[in-house]
């Protein structure tokens, strides 16, 4: 029954993806010819030039869109990784479209036309698939297209799944019990059925949609024999591997030609998300390094009246992956200013500061060639803020994690700056706000930081 009612919510969603397609594809020639923002120079081509190719349009997204399991039961699958893989299938539609189109028509279709599409196409897609959604997960919550789930095992990973189940029952999971072959108190505030042996028979008296297996490590054993006795079963078998523990910044399972990989802490950033931040730290910083060439030049002249020595300072200082890189700031320092006491943070009042650098350590005006940096790809323009090696080979002993900030890129600004953490302060509340920025990042993110950089300042009382 449950599986009747997938395919039939799957081809419920296939059904509106191309209605909501084909009409956005009308509607584009719609706007674009009715309703001009631009004026049309080259003629009004007939409605019918464009409505023949509604089944090119149709067929060709519904296909991308199937290829890219875009129809799978995404029950446990989060909003934004769902608006992710339909805007990539649609941005992959459209290339292929624009292609075609191309290549076998002697007639050229409208720019604007195609801009529209792309953008309609793009936002009706999200905005009726989310509806849908939210739809279901009402209907869930009532108490219909529900899952019953048998749980086995007494993990602290399954621990959570069954929370999050009980927590949020717009999901659609009901949890029936649990087997597992401990004495101890479970606490997972849902009845115990038995024990591992006893899984044929429970499934056998109880409407079983899944199963999830969590066992610990001294309890993987017993896999096998659980594994023999369902290998007739239909039901769904989801298996959490014993790896909750060690999971800091997030965990995916890969398929490597129908071999699963889990990977563990794994970098979020890939894809387009690289791409993006990659163009915005290039524009970004050359612009900002041409807009900014007048200023350097007085701090330049400046630092030397003030001070002897070079105008720059390099520093090595550990980025992506624990590679070095030499980091530049304008010079606030004498020259000699560890040659007695080595690498040492600087402190209040620090005596090794030249007058000038003073004041450019207080306003962050040292930091500005760092941007040099960021053009180079050394650096982005937002990521945890670089530390030198002889202080990470500390560091890494002390505080659980710290290496996972070398997961992405230094920046010049990052959450941890912004929210105060920066200079002499808590290493450990900059190693939280550094791993919250790795596992929450998004594109959107950066930008706030980027904006919460200006609206605060530079000047802040622990730059010294």
């Amino acid at each position: 029954m449950l599986k009747r009612y997938h395919r039939f919510v799957s081809s419920t969603f296939r059904l509106v993806d191309v209605i909501v397609i084909g009409t956005a594809w009308l509607l584009s020639y719609l706007f674009r010819f009715s309703f001009p923002i631009i004026p049309v120079t080259k003629g009004f081509p007939a409605f019918s030039t464009y409505a023949s190719l509604l089944p090119l349009v149709m067929g060709l997204w519904s296909m991308t869109l199937s290829s890219m399991k875009a129809y799978r039961s995404t029950r446990m699958l989060r909003r934004t990784h769902e608006v992710h893989l339909l805007l990539k299938a649609h941005l992959i539609s459209m290339l292929l479209f624009i292609a075609l189109t191309y290549l076998f028509s002697e007639y050229k279709y409208s720019r604007g036309v195609m801009l529209y599409f792309g953008v309609l196409g793009g936002l009706g897609l999200i905005v009726f698939r989310l509806t849908l959604r939210n739809l279901l997960r009402s209907i869930r919550k009532k108490g219909r297209n529900l899952r019953y789930t048998l749980l086995i095992g007494s993990g602290s990973a399954l621990k959570t799944v069954a929370a999050r189940f009980q927590k949020f029952p717009e999901m659609g999971y009901r949890i029936k019990g649990i087997l597992t072959n401990t004495t101890e108190e479970t606490n997972f505030e849902i009845p115990i059925l038995g024990s591992f042996h006893d899984l044929e028979k429970i499934l056998s008296e109880h409407s079983i949609d899944q199963l999830i297996i969590g066992l610990r490590k001294d309890e993987q054993q017993h896999l096998e024999p659980i594994l023999k006795q369902i290998q007739d079963e239909t039901v769904e078998i989801r298996l959490i591997p014993d790896v909750h523990e060690y999971v800091t910044i997030g965990c995916e399972v890969e398929d490597f030609e129908g071999f699963p990989i889990v990977n563990l802490n794994d970098s979020p950033l890939e894809g387009w998300g690289t791409i993006f931040k990659r163009l915005t730290d290039i524009f970004v910083s050359a612009i900002t390094l041409l807009i900014l060439f007048p200023l350097f030049l007085v701090i330049g002249i400046l630092i030397k009246i003030f001070s002897p020595g070079p105008i720059f300072y390099r520093q090595i200082r550990m980025g992506l992956d624990g590679k070095n890189f030499g980091m530049l700031k304008f010079r606030s320092m004498r020259v000699d200013a560890e040659a007695q006491s080595g690498a040492v943070w600087a402190v209040k009042n620090d005596p090794r500061r030249t007058k000038l650098g003073e004041f450019l350590r207080k306003t962050s005006l040292d930091e500005l060639p760092q941007f040099w940096n960021v053009l180079k790809g050394e650096m982005s323009l937002v990521g945890p803020r670089p530390e030198r090696p002889v202080f990470v080979e500390q560091f890494k002993k002390e505080i659980p994690h710290y290496m996972l900030r070398h997961k992405v890129k230094a920046g010049i600004t990052g959450w941890a700056q912004v929210n105060g953490w920066r200079g002499n302060t808590s290493l450990e509340r900059r190693i939280e706000c550094d791993l919250y920025y790795i596992r929450n990042w998004s594109y959107l993110l950066d930008w706030r930081i980027l904006f919460l950089t200006l609206w605060k300042g530079f000047i802040n009382k622990n730059a010294y």
